[in-house]
């Protein structure tokens, strides 16, 4: 009965650490990535996008042509200002985030609250969940510049 006993306990012991170390793989890859302003160029449109890179985890986008003075903003939250102008019902634009029918608006670069983005890093937006500040590093700064400059802002 010994001679059964003990490899059955080893067995269980190897069974159970390999169950443990699995589960602590899948906590450590269930980790959120950090949101944050992230730049791209799909043709000739640019896209400035607050969120997790690479991924449809975006809560602000804004795109431009080169030379526009206006961009389209989506997504779950909005700049808080004035000057935003909310597309017309009779355009059906698709949205890049979700790929259904954009609740789009249009602002132009021009604007106080884009301008505050560009100097200062911070920009207020507002959502269904109020209005708070989302901010830029550094590093986000100067891709933040590069949009503005690519959509025809000049300097602000």
């Amino acid at each position: 009965m010994l001679k059964f006993a003990i490899p059955a306990v080893a067995a269980l012991g190897l069974i159970a650490y390999a169950a443990q170390s699995q589960a602590t793989n899948a906590d450590a890859q269930t980790v959120a990535a950090p949101m944050g302003w992230h730049l791209s160029h799909e043709g000739n449109i640019a896209k400035l996008a607050y969120g997790v890179e690479n991924s449809d985890q975006l809560a602000l986008m804004m795109t431009c042509a080169k030379g526009q003075t206006e961009a389209d903003v989506y997504g779950e939250f909005r700049p808080a200002t004035l000057g935003l102008v909310k597309a017309s019902m009779t355009t059906a634009a698709i949205d890049p985030l979700s790929g259904g029918l954009a609740d789009q608006a249009r602002i132009s670069v021009r604007d106080p609250a884009l301008q505050s983005l560009v100097r200062n890093g911070k920009l207020q937006v507002e959502g269904e969940a109020g209005v708070f500040e989302l901010a830029a590093t550094r590093p986000e700064r100067r891709l933040i510049g590069d949009f503005f400059a690519y959509c025809g802002s000049g300097r602000m």
